[in-house]
């Protein structure tokens, strides 16, 4: 029995942070050392992040990612356990997106990447290019730095598998998931068992369900191990990843990891039975005849054992049963999660929110809610990355620690009704409710005054006043469409809600335009 013990990861990377990002990458390879695994996958770009946007046509960000690799290939790190690192790589001036795998301080292959993702929030044709050859591998040659620092020129460059003493390993790379020509079909006909799938994609409301299909019907119709890792969190720009790495063995999940959490580094491992591999595809006629008249795809030899020896009480990992959240519980659960990333990454203190009461506020209060629940719950759990963060955003002093939502909130949201003539007693009410709910700290201001300052600002200048189409309808000086009275009473929210993110020393200036897009 051929047993391989496989580990995958959710991080939580910040575009350009390289800091951070290399302290989780070492974290999640400790991690799955720690749990006997012989094999490790990180999520797509994870040493640079993927939301660098232009920041990756830049030669510097490609050059502190060989930075970070050869940091990790010069430590123990990569000893006794295939790691795949993602980052961007620069070939013959060509920028590609690339799989690094790693093992002994040594570079085994890069694995550029051949579908890019180019379509709804995704402009990889942008920044890279895609790999095309795949009837051979090439040598690539090895910044002098990396090349001095492990002692090797070289490394195999391309499309292709790694054949090990006892298992075969190949790289696909997010998009190549979903393409209907799929690497991973020549590279099964080819005997390749393990698949590695570093991927870099964003929550979408049922997202989850394709996903998880996508990668089950791969292993149903192939067979092999499937193993898929995911970026998680708000990596500096407007989306969300939401993680969920997971584990498939023909067909079956054995591990799946969380959707949202607030947690930075998230490590899923499973033992599987590589024999159940070639079982199950050689009970499949079909299986047995493509495969005989394959088209041969090219592969690295690497003479190192990756399985382990069987010993009694070794049984492969089990399948579990997917893990879905409703749609209600993605809908809070997404917002929530980005809201809390950025907040603690911008270093700002809390958020302000112009409260009137309506749907579109009362969702993002309720949303904001649901963050400082989440947080509460995880610092409930011991998670300490969570619990400092809070400490310092809360500002908690003398050994004080979060243990209420509602008191949280009271720390780090505050809410403000601004009402004027027009506004009706029952959305004044409605907002003081829900923020006493919440427990953000509320303010009831009367603005009036600075329309009707407005307003005559705008009548001096103008001539005009600006009325509702019920007080009869008045043709501005260019002939155009009438002016109604209550755009300023809007266009005074709109400025005194920048006033106060300027003047609340909780938000910082950098952070207030974001803010205000998203709380607005």
């Amino acid at each position: 029995m051929r047993l391989l013990r496989v580990a995958t990861c959710n991080l939580n990377q910040w575009a350009m942070d390289f800091d951070t990002n290399l302290r989780n990458v070492k974290e999640s390879i400790a991690r799955a050392k720690a749990a006997g695994a012989a094999v490790r996958v990180g999520p797509e770009l994870e040493l640079t992040g993927y939301g660098c946007e232009d920041h990756f046509l830049e030669q510097d960000t490609t050059a502190h990612a060989w930075e970070c690799l050869k940091d990790i290939l010069t430590g123990d790190y990569t000893d006794n356990i295939l790691c795949s690192i993602g980052m961007p790589v620069i070939f013959n001036s060509v920028r590609y997106n690339c799989q690094v795998f790693c093992l002994n301080r040594k570079i085994i292959m890069i694995r550029p990447k051949m579908s890019l993702a180019n379509d709804g929030n995704y402009r990889e044709f942008r920044w890279f290019s895609a790999w095309t050859f795949k009837d051979e591998i090439v040598e690539f040659q090895l910044p002098i730095e990396v090349s001095e620092a492990i002692s090797q020129d070289t490394v195999p460059f391309g499309y292709g598998y790694m054949q090990f003493l006892d298992v075969s390993l190949a790289a696909e790379t997010c998009e190549e998931l979903f393409t209907a020509n799929a690497p991973r079909i020549d590279l099964a006909l080819n005997g390749v068992e393990v698949f590695m799938n570093a991927s870099g994609s964003h929550h979408q409301l049922r997202k989850l369900n394709l996903r998880i299909d996508s990668i089950r019907n791969a292993t149903q119709t192939c067979g092999g191990v499937y193993m898929y890792a995911n970026q998680q969190g708000c990596d500096g720009g407007r989306l969300y990843y939401d993680g969920c790495c997971c584990i498939a063995v023909n067909g079956d999940l054995v591990a799946q990891g969380s959707q949202f959490s607030l947690k930075d580094v998230e490590v899923m491992d499973a033992l599987v039975d590589l024999d159940a591999v070639s079982s199950y595809r050689a009970s499949v006629s079909s299986f047995r005849e493509q495969a005989s008249h394959r088209t041969n795809v090219p592969f690295v030899k690497v003479p190192y054992k990756l399985c382990q020896s069987f010993r009694n009480g070794m049984v492969p990992t089990s399948p579990v049963q997917v893990m879905y959240h409703c749609p209600e519980e993605e809908i809070a659960f997404g917002p929530s999660c980005w809201l809390w990333d950025y907040l603690r990454r911008s270093q700002a203190s809390g958020f302000l929110l112009p409260l009137s009461g309506g749907a579109d506020s009362s969702s993002v209060a309720a949303i904001v809610g649901c963050m400082c629940q989440l947080v509460i719950k995880d610092i409930e759990k011991g998670d300490e990355q969570v619990k400092a963060d809070a400490l310092r955003i809360g500002q908690y002093k003398d050994g004080e620690i979060p243990t209420d939502s509602r008191e949280l909130a009271k720390r780090l949201f505050y809410t403000v009704y601004m009402g004027t003539e027009n506004s009706s007693e029952d959305t004044r009410s409605r907002a003081k409710r829900l923020a006493e709910e919440i427990g953000s700290f509320h303010l009831n201001i009367p603005i009036d005054s600075i329309v009707s300052a407005f307003l005559s600002l705008f009548e001096t200048l103008t001539g005009k006043r600006p009325r509702y189409k019920i007080q009869g309808d008045e043709v501005n000086s260019l002939g155009q469409l009438p002016t109604i009275a209550i755009t300023f009473e809007a266009r005074v929210l709109h400025l005194l809600s920048y006033h106060f993110l300027g003047v609340l020393d909780t938000i910082t200036p950098w952070y207030q335009d974001q803010a205000f897009l998203l709380l607005r």
